[in-house]
């Protein structure tokens, strides 16, 4: 996000959207835990900063252009009553984010009259800041962006990212390949440190938003 500085209202659309993203993550995740069974009724719903926003995601999210939430860890989603509930878990706050941030792409869509924007643009475009269209626009489409940018990062399926417990519950027997992933980027921390690695290297163009675009490609140019 430090790359959108120099636009001041798309920076602030990029920082909100990273903590929207964050407590609407965490609403995702209590709600479908509730629905499939595999949490109790009486469990809050309500986010909360203090315990949804991981601080190494959050300066991820400074250096890279996009961070991600407090790790959900494999043990505490229950697999007793099958793996498709609690895959569905780690699935509902990118699935939401995602679809959170197509509704506000499609909202700028509806206010841009030239389609073919969407033929070049891509996610880290976005991410360093669009500054050629008038605030309101800009405010939407990097608000939208940033919360599609959010739910795609943590469809990747390493910890501490949400498409990791999603991979560990589609294996009817994770094998000693998911142990030893988990020994070495959960509890040895060596997946926030590739996180913030890829966030940083190369300067100007980091490795994450090289994978942000390759995954964001299709939803952008759904609107062209």
């Amino acid at each position: 996000m430090l790359f959108a500085l120099g636009t001041p209202v798309a920076f602030v659309a990029l920082v909100v959207s990273f903590l929207c993203g964050v407590l609407l993550r965490a609403v995702a995740i209590r709600f479908t835990a509730r629905t499939v069974g595999l949490a109790e009724r009486n469990d809050p719903l309500t986010p909360s900063f203090r315990h949804d926003i991981d601080p190494f995601g959050a300066v991820g999210a400074a250096l890279g252009g996009m961070g991600w939430g407090k790790m959900l860890s494999v043990d505490d989603v229950p697999r007793w009553r099958g793996r498709g509930r609690a895959a569905a878990v780690f699935a509902a706050g990118p699935v939401a984010c995602i679809l959170a941030g197509e509704l506000l792409v499609a909202a700028f869509a509806l206010t841009e009259s030239d389609a073919s924007l969407f033929r070049f643009l891509t996610v880290a475009d976005v991410l360093h800041g669009v500054d050629e269209l008038p605030y309101a626009q800009q405010a939407l489409l990097s608000f939208g962006v940033g919360l599609l940018a959010f739910g795609l990062l943590a469809l990747i399926p390493i910890p501490p990212l949400d498409g990791f417990g999603i991979m560990h519950n589609a294996l009817r027997k994770p094998g000693p390949g998911m142990q030893w992933m988990r020994l070495w980027f959960e509890d040895k921390n060596i997946g926030v440190l590739l996180l913030l690695i890829f966030s940083l290297f190369p300067t100007g163009y980091p490795l994450i938003l090289h994978i942000l675009d390759v995954l964001g490609n299709f939803f952008l140019r759904a609107w062209g």
